[in-house]
Parts: C-alpha cells; sequence; structure tokens
C-alpha cells in the first residue's frame, strides 16, 4: 500500500464520508481510517435541510439517495394538555437551493450509499478497525499511527493533510490542543427507535411536548420508523430507564406493545459545545470532533456537512497548489459563527421543551392572525472570511436552477469557481481557473443578478457568493488583484 496521500481522514460517518466524497471528485488521493469494523445498522441521525442535499448533489449521490428519504412536514410545540404553543412549519416548496427545506433519513442508508459512491475513485482507500494512537503534525507533512483491532499490527500513514471527522472524544481535537468551550445546555435523555408492525395514526411531524414533568419529543421517521425521545430527571436510574417495561409504560399514549419493535435505545448526553481551535499546521477538525449541539433542530449532522464542504474546496486548491496555503485560516473564521448560532438557537429551543416558556427561541418567531405563534428557519451567515466585509452580498447563497429537466447549474459547473456576469460588463482576459458564465446564457441569471443588485457575481466552489460587484472598475480590480483566491 502506498503510505503518502493527499488527505487522510479519521472517520467514516456521514460528515467524513461527505468530505471523501468532495476531494475524491477532485482527483485527489484519500485515505479513510475507521475505528469500526463494519458500518453501524442502527438509527443516528434523522434529519438534513435544503443545503445539505445541494452538497449531496454536488458529490453526485442525490437521485440515488432521495429514494431513501421522506419530506419533513415541520415540527409543533405542545404544552402538557397538547395545546400547540409554537409551530415551525416546513413548507413543501424548493428553497434557494433547489430542494426542499427539509427531509427525514434513516443513516444507515446514506453511509451505504456514500460508500458504494466512493468505490468508484480509484484514489480512495479506507482501512477498517484502524484506532488512531498517535499524529505527528510536522511542517510539510501529517504522520499518523494506527493499530488494527483485530491484529493489533501498526501501521504508520503520511499525508499532506488531515481532517477529524472522529466524533465527540475525538483524537485529533486532542492532537492539537483544542479544547471544548461547554456554552451551557447539558442534559440527559434516552432515545428510543421503534419500527412499527403495522399502520399506525401518528402525527406526520415531529412534535416537541413542553412538558415539565418529562420533556419529551416524537419523529417521524422514513418508512415504518418512529422515535421517541425523553428527558431523564434528576438521579433517574440510566439501566431503569431504557428497560423495555419502562419504555412501554412511557410510550403507552401513544403505542401497544404488540404494536411496535424496539430498534434501538440508548441513553445520551445532549450537550453544547464548541472547540476553541480547529486547525493546527496541516491538522483540522469537523463535524462533532469541532462542535456539538441538542437534536432539537436536527442540525448536528448538517452542520459537519457545512464544515467539510466549506474546507474541502480550501484543501483541493492547496493540493494543487493553485492557492496560498492561508486559505485554510478562513475555515474556522467562517465556520465558528454560523455553527454557534446554529447552537444558541437549539439551546433556546431546548430550554422552550423544558418548559422555560420563553420565545425567544430566534429572531424568527412572530405571532399569527389566531394568536398563535409560529417560526421560520434561520440561515446562519458566513463568519468573516475570504471576500469584502463591506459587500452585503458576500456569504450569501447562490441560488440553484435546472437548465434543463436532467440537469442543475451546479452540476454543469461542478465544485469550480464561476464568475456570472451582465451584458453590460466586457471583460479583460480573466484566469482559465475561473469560469465565466454570462448573463444571456441562461434567462434566470437576469433575475438573479437583479436580485443582488450586481453587475457581476463571483460564486465559490461551495456556492457561497464571494464578491458581488456594481461597476466595471471594481471587477477590474479583482481580475487585477483579488483572484489569488483561485489561482
Amino acid at each position: 500500500m502506498n503510505n503518502f496521500f493527499d488527505v487522510i481522514i479519521i472517520g467514516f460517518g456521514p460528515t467524513g464520508g461527505t468530505l471523501a466524497s468532495l476531494l475524491a471528485k477532485s482527483n485527489l488521493s484519500v485515505l479513510m481510517l475507521e475505528k469500526e469494523k463494519s458500518l453501524y445498522p442502527l438509527p443516528r441521525a434523522v434529519h438534513f435541510d435544503d443545503e445539505i442535499m445541494r452538497v449531496f448533489e454536488t458529490i453526485g449521490i442525490k437521485e440515488k439517495f432521495r429514494k431513501y428519504t421522506i419530506i419533513n412536514k415541520g415540527t409543533k410545540f405542545v404544552d402538557e394538555n397538547n395545546n400547540v404553543l409554537l409551530d415551525w412549519p416546513r413548507p413543501k416548496e424548493v428553497t434557494e437551493n433547489g430542494c426542499y427545506p427539509s427531509y427525514r433519513f434513516h443513516q444507515p442508508d446514506f453511509e451505504r450509499v456514500v460508500r458504494h459512491h466512493l468505490k468508484s475513485y480509484k484514489k480512495f482507500k479506507s482501512i477498517q478497525n484502524a484506532n488512531v494512537t498517535k499524529i505527528k503534525n510536522l511542517k510539510d507533512f501529517v504522520e499518523v499511527s494506527f493499530q488494527d483491532t483485530e491484529t493489533l499490527k501498526s501501521k504508520i500513514v503520511k499525508s499532506k493533510y488531515l481532517i477529524g471527522c472522529d466524533g465527540a472524544n475525538s483524537i485529533t481535537r486532542q492532537s492539537i490542543n483544542a479544547k471544548f468551550k461547554n456554552l451551557g445546555f447539558t442534559q440527559k435523555w434516552a432515545v428510543i427507535d421503534l419500527i412499527l408492525k403495522k399502520n399506525k395514526n401518528l402525527p406526520d411531524r415531529t412534535i416537541q411536548y413542553s412538558n415539565p414533568k418529562r420533556p419529551a419529543t416524537y419523529c417521524r421517521n422514513v418508512g415504518k420508523r418512529r422515535r421517541w425521545e425523553f428527558a431523564l430527571k434528576k438521579n433517574e436510574n440510566e439501566k431503569k430507564v431504557v428497560t423495555d417495561d419502562f419504555i412501554w409504560k412511557f410510550l403507552k399514549p401513544w403505542l401497544k406493545p404488540t404494536e411496535a419493535i424496539i430498534e434501538r435505545k440508548a441513553i445520551y448526553t445532549f450537550q453544547s459545545a464548541i472547540a476553541n481551535k480547529w486547525q493546527k499546521g496541516r491538522v483540522f477538525i469537523a463535524g462533532d470532533a469541532a462542535h456539538l449541539m441538542p437534536p432539537f433542530m436536527g442540525q448536528g449532522m448538517c452542520a459537519g456537512v457545512r464544515d467539510v464542504s466549506n474546507l474541502s474546496w480550501k484543501i483541493i486548491h492547496c493540493v494543487k497548489k493553485t492557492h496560498n496555503e492561508i486559505l485554510l485560516n478562513s475555515y474556522q473564521k467562517e465556520r465558528f459563527s454560523n455553527v454557534k448560532e446554529y447552537i444558541e438557537t437549539t439551546m433556546k429551543m431546548g430550554e422552550f421543551i423544558n418548559a422555560v416558556r420563553s420565545y425567544k427561541i430566534s429572531n424568527t418567531v412572530f405571532d399569527q392572525s389566531d394568536g398563535s405563534k409560529s417560526m421560520k428557519s434561520i440561515k446562519p451567515e458566513l463568519g468573516p472570511g475570504l471576500g469584502s466585509k463591506s459587500d452585503k452580498n458576500r456569504g450569501r447563497i447562490f441560488p440553484k436552477f435546472n437548465i434543463s429537466k436532467s440537469k442543475s447549474f451546479d452540476e454543469l459547473f461542478s465544485f469550480e469557481p464561476i464568475l456570472v456576469v451582465s451584458k453590460k460588463l466586457k471583460l479583460k482576459k480573466m484566469s482559465n481557473k475561473i469560469k465565466i458564465v454570462k448573463e444571456s446564457s441562461y434567462k434566470e441569471l437576469s433575475k438573479i443578478l437583479k436580485t443582488f443588485n450586481a453587475d457581476a457575481i463571483l460564486v465559490r466552489p461551495d456556492r457561497f457568493i464571494l464578491q458581488t460587484f456594481k461597476k466595471k472598475n471594481s471587477l477590474d480590480n479583482l481580475i487585477k488583484n483579488n483572484l489569488k483566491n483561485f489561482n
């Protein structure tokens, strides 16, 4: 086996698998190290949103994976008497990302699709039973020591960069001396996954039970899968809580033991935390290795995928020597505040579910005409990093649209920077690293340029806007000075 790779990834979960797919698609050599022998077969993550589906389309698995998903209709918060306190609807309409706002899925289905997809890349290699024991973060490369958990044989591999997608107990985070900062929410919950034996008249959306006696959550999942989560009371015996007798007593208002099979039961400590450092030298962390949040918004996995979507194209440019490694310093700067806002909003939702009845969940809660309250989804901006701070469009999503029945704009310009230019501007010769797309090429571009009040839009590979331009001289300055971001 070749022991030197462009990138080594530790952790073959959704975050690591997505990262590997993005890197392999750009022809990088990638080694995946996974401690477990095989794919974990039971439910874990159950939700992702439109941004994440757009990333899945970028890596080429959207159509294969979509059949394993259902559209999530939203969430209702109810009190102990089932009175609706707050509604969080998820409309069945596509967003600017060209996807539905919210999906439900079964994590093993996703991982199987990703792993099968990665087999098509000759430069991708994965090793199971690989327990990483040491990481050396050197000037020109990273050296990783790992032990086969079955044979106990040790091996050493090297790479230009290492990304740890290795979870809350990340050895990668330890290796860069990063520390978790607790943001203030820690609570033990039981998570119960069931498979219905027959059709049952249960809610078709998520229900958050804001009950002071026992805060709980119900999730409508794919097929006949359903999930209940409930908070443990102070000093409650954890072993007793996950006994079948206790579970069925809790589920009595909804289900009888004859109506479903318990697929999985576990105790989790829901917590909110974020690492103070996400990078040191050639080593990075992403996903749960970099941040933790309670599951009330379903954004845990989403945050990890956003991390690697942001980091991957920057790594690609550095590996291919099309950009100075200073580019990598923007990773944490852009992602930190974004994920922190998700965590803080999730914490407020947790307080609400725990019957702390403040409506200050987010600035998107508003009164309905009937006196009830409704909430819109948040879309935090990227933190300060690449691009001009004075550009109000910097860090916003560039809308996706279809150019034919079978192909989208994203697919045509897959994971590469593009410059959209209006009819008004005539350009000097540009870098061959950036594709120029003229307004006249697609009718949708006229509307998009108008939306952003721009004559030109420079779009990053991750489909965020790097910069917009209103005047030709500003675009000339970009060509002269700022294309170093991609050259």
